[in-house]
């Protein structure tokens, strides 16, 4: 195989991954990772470089879409991207000394236990009750267009919320995937955030994690040129293209294809951290 195949068959992945990705909230990496870790044998630290610089343009692709669309709640995106910045810091520092074997396998961890909240979703109500004092304080309540016309949605346990951010920055630096598991996750049942704000807030946010996390891989050299650029321009494809899609689609389709993504490949990156293949 030689370069122009191989920068053909990365960029046609990364459409696939970056389409996904922003259906679901996930920014691509997600999938990203585990795709050249396990079909091209990439080492999994330039694969999570790679992954961090197409997740930067997924977030400028799809957020503005997003935006356009009125569904994203910039205000709640740019209070929690404080805490995810701080933990993608942190995170980036850790990857450097952890070996690879145990980082598939956290990341494993990570997909199956997202999957499995995902499957146990709370019944979607756009104004469930008070909404957090902080909250209030700090305007992020809103709303969202539907069918019906815009509707008007409270948001709930803010600090919480913060608390769960922060980890979701930790493990953006740590594995490469801009965190929107745990970001959309963390709104959409903890904040009680309807999904669709909680998947185009996540997309909104993850450019500015996955930039603080960058820097730190860039400065260790683990950042190929010849491999995040195919993986960047495919991913940013896919991206506006799962954004059209969006708009459109029920949840419950996105709940799904949400956990069938990642349990295959949660189950995935286990067995091959547990094996040594990675």
């Amino acid at each position: 195989m030689n370069i122009l195949e191989f920068s053909l068959l990365i960029w046609l992945g990364s459409t696939a991954t970056g389409f996904v990705g922003a259906l679901t909230g996930l920014g691509g990496g997600v999938v990203l990772v585990p795709f050249l870790t396990l079909v091209f044998d990439v080492d999994i630290r330039y694969a999570i470089g790679a992954s961090l610089i197409s997740v930067i343009a997924t977030s400028s692709g799809a957020a503005a879409a997003y935006v356009k669309e009125g569904f994203t709640n910039m205000r709640i995106g740019m209070f929690l991207e404080i805490a995810t910045t701080l933990g993608a810091l942190l995170g980036a520092s850790l990857a450097a000394w952890m070996p690879t074997s145990v980082i598939a396998i956290i990341f494993g961890v990570v997909l199956l236990y997202s999957a499995y909240l995902s499957s146990r979703p709370l019944p979607e109500q756009l104004d469930g009750g008070p909404p957090d004092p902080l909250a209030t304080r700090l305007r992020m309540n809103g709303h969202c267009p539907t069918t019906l016309g815009p509707q008007s949605y409270r948001v709930h346990r803010v600090p919480l919320g913060f608390s769960l951010m922060a980890l979701a920055g930790v493990l953006s630096g740590l594995l490469g995937i801009g965190s929107g598991a745990v970001k959309v996750l963390a709104m959409d049942q903890v904040m009680r955030i309807p999904f669709k704000v909680s998947t185009t807030t996540s997309n909104f946010m993850i450019g500015v994690t996955a930039a603080a996390s960058a820097g730190v891989y860039l400065n260790r050299g683990y950042i190929d040129p010849g491999l995040s650029m195919p993986v960047m321009l495919g991913v940013l494809v896919g991206s506006l293209l799962g954004a059209r899609v969006l708009v459109r689609a029920r949840t419950r389709l996105l709940r799904t294809t949400f956990a069938l993504v990642i349990v295959a490949l949660g189950f995935q990156m286990i067995y091959n951290g547990l094996t040594g293949r990675l």
